[in-house]
């Protein structure tokens, strides 16, 4: 009897480290194949955007004013963006935000006594969110207001000089 139950138990041991063995290899080409699937699928939203592209660039030339040749590319702009939102990818607003090292990458620093501490005066490239996570973030100036003492002597400086 327990030669019989230890053949039945070894017999399963090997259909299981089978099973295991199949599934190792099985796994990787399913997540090949859902990636590929889900990289097609998001070529495949974006194919509208580049016939667009392609028409305007192909009647650019007689387009009678800039004007009409701009109002194509936006409409093409808008088109991309949103596509991209339903792909859950937004643009992070930072013109006249307070400064969020999180979202923003400092590229300089300016001094605008008429604006506050810490906010966006210039966006040098748009970044973008990708479900509420940071794929790239915006490069912006920030306002960076100069202590009292330093503008007053700065003034007076200034008062001097004229």
């Amino acid at each position: 009897d327990l030669q019989n139950e230890k053949d039945e138990l070894f017999a399963k041991l090997q259909r299981v480290s089978a099973d295991y063995t199949n599934y190792q290899k099985r796994v990787p080409k399913q997540i090949a194949d859902t990636i590929a699937y889900e990289k097609e699928k998001i070529i495949k939203t974006l194919l509208p955007a580049l016939d667009n592209f392609e028409h305007t660039l192909q009647n650019a030339h007689s387009v009678e004013t800039i004007e009409l040749l701009i109002k194509g590319i936006r409409i093409i702009y808008d088109q991309m963006l949103d596509i991209l939102k339903s792909h859950g990818v937004e643009q992070i607003k930072a013109l006249d935000e307070k400064f969020d090292p999180a979202s923003h990458q400092a590229m300089l620093q300016k001094t605008e006594p008429d604006k506050a501490e810490n906010i966006v005066l210039e966006e040098f490239q748009k970044g973008y969110k990708l479900n509420g996570r940071v794929i790239r973030p915006s490069k912006v100036i920030v306002n960076k207001l100069q202590p009292e003492q330093e503008q007053t002597t700065d003034e007076s400086k200034e008062n001097q000089t004229q």
